[in-house]
Formats: structure tokens, sequence, C-alpha cells
């Protein structure tokens, strides 16, 4: 693939006006479909209000909000496309029924990347003409931030299919981990997902407020993990020895009973909890402003993590 492509993106949801940012500022020729009423005004109000975060980030030559084109059918959208990013609901019956019509309309050479959070690669490829070049491409929100999308291929998946993928994401400037084996949830959401249950539980159980659970992240836990990940933090806690030490002083307390691994009953009390907690620490502030606030930050914090992480293979 070149360095510029036409990119088709199927759905244009809070996950799809993100890739569609991400396109635009790097380079690249955006056809967008989605049916529902109103969904290339939202669209182009998205990317307008998150331009200058990509200003901060760098455009790439070329970028243009201008390059972004709305189209009628899905045929149309992706009829032309190098590469196609589907985004619709999380649903495999509607994801299966749009991906058949991707593979009816689109070129033999298009890669279609799914950004699905929970479907495996092998079970959207099922009955399609042309099964290998559907893969898995989940990304994070959000996505015109964020770097990291994970890349899972299916049964028909080949090397050279995959390698492609990986070259055109790098090219837009993400981080592709490809993830060798297919598991429900990949691996971000995975890792997400425990924190999550454990910190429910806490909640649950009267022992924090959500604000202070945050807290326990914000200042502490997190600072870390944005620089080196949970292995190489739990590596510098060995000392000298590193992560060798740290397994044989502190290995058998994984045994103990600290965590809780099943989440727990989501219950009106606890919805209520989470629901008033949040809304307390967040106050008067409306979301817009604290996506507007977030994006500020992981645009600095994105600048910082390169320059303490230049090395890093992904």
């Amino acid at each position: 693939m070149s360095n510029t492509n036409t990119v088709a993106v199927i759905g244009t949801g809070v996950i799809g006006n993100g890739w569609i940012g991400r396109f635009l500022a790097q380079g690249q020729d955006v056809i967008a479909f989605d049916p529902a009423e109103g969904a290339e005004e939202r669209t182009r109000n998205v990317v307008a209000q998150v331009w200058p975060e990509l200003e901060k980030l760098g455009l790439a030559e070329g970028a243009s909000q201008d390059r972004l084109t709305f189209v009628s059918t899905l045929e149309e959208a992706v009829q032309s496309a190098d590469f196609i990013q589907e985004n619709v609901p999380e649903r495999e019956d509607i994801k299966k029924s749009v991906l058949t019509s991707i593979d009816q309309h689109a070129k033999p050479d298009a890669i279609v990347g799914s950004s699905t959070s929970g479907i495996t690669a092998t079970t959207l490829q099922e009955g399609l003409q042309h099964p290998g070049r559907v893969i898995v491409a989940h990304p994070f929100n959000p996505v015109y931030i964020l770097p990291l999308v994970e890349l899972v291929g299916g049964r028909a998946t080949d090397d050279v299919q995959m390698e492609r993928a990986k070259a055109f994401y790098q090219s837009i400037q993400m981080k592709p981990l490809v993830i060798k084996k297919e598991i429900e949830g990949h691996v971000a959401d995975r890792l997400m997902e425990a924190l999550w249950r454990e910190a429910l539980h806490l909640v649950n159980d009267g022992i924090v407020t959500t604000e202070e659970a945050d807290a326990a992240i914000i200042y502490g836990a997190g600072l870390r993990w944005a620089q080196m990940g949970p292995f190489l933090t739990f590596h510098l806690a060995g000392g000298e020895q590193g992560m060798r030490h740290m397994l044989e002083q502190f290995g058998p307390a994984l045994k103990k009973p600290w965590t809780k691994l099943e989440a727990p009953e989501l219950t009106k009390d606890l919805k209520e909890k989470v629901i008033e907690g949040c809304e307390s620490h967040a106050g008067d502030v409306p979301i817009s402003e604290l996506e507007d606030k977030r994006n500020e930050f992981l645009v600095k914090l994105l600048d910082l993590v390169e320059d303490y992480w230049p090395q890093s293979k992904i």
C-alpha cells in the first residue's frame, strides 16, 4: 500500500468518527457511510472539534478535513477503497451482514478491519468469499489520539495479509499489537476488565468511593503504567535483581485471596453507588468539557511517553 490510500469507514459512531479523525489527520482520503439520519453532520462536527488536538499531535502532509466524502450506499463507499474499517454495533448478526456486503463489493485486495472489541476474527470470516482479508482491528477511545490497535487474524488469515494490515496502521502513526492467538475480548480489554471488576467490588463493599478508586490509579499505578506497563513496573520492584527477586519475594502473595476474579452482581444498589459516585466526582462539568480535558492531557502524555520510551518495538 502507498502512503496515501482511499479508506472507507462503515459506521460513524464514536469509534467510527475517531477513525475518520485519525485517517484525515494522516493525509488519507476517507469515504464514509452510515445510514443514520444526521450522521454526516455529526461526523463533520466531531472532526472539526478535535482537529486542534490533531494539529498538536502533528498533521501529515496533505491532511485536510476536506478529504472526507459521505456517500449514500455501502457499495459506493467500499468499491474503490484500499482499506476498509468497519464499526457497526457490537452484534454478531449485524456485523456479519455488513461484512458480507463489504466482501461482495470491495476490491479483492482490500483489507477489512473490524473494530470489534469481543467477536473473534474467525467468527467474522464465516461464509465470506474472501475471508482471509477480514481481521480484528480493535482500537481504543479516543481513536484519533490513542495509538494502540490490536490486530487479530482468523483461521483464514495468512501472514502476508496481517503484514499488510500492520504496515497500514503503522503508516497512520498507530502502534499495532499483533495478537497471535484468538481470545474473546483480545488483550487490552481483558486487562482493563480485570481492574474494573476489582474496582466494582471495592465500591460495592464500601471500601472506597468511585473517586477514591480513581485516585488510587491516577496517583499510583496509572502514572507508572503509562511509562512501563505492569511487567516492567514489577521488574523495578525487585531491586537490582529485577523480576527474579520480585517473584521470589512477592510471588507467594499471588495465592492470597486479595482480589475477587468474578464480577460482583450488578444490583440496583451497586448501580446507584457507581452512577452517583461518578456524577458527584464529575460535578457540574459537562461530558464535552471532560473530553476536551482528557484529549489535551493525552496529547501531552503521549509526547512524554515517546520521550522516555523511544525504543518501543511496537
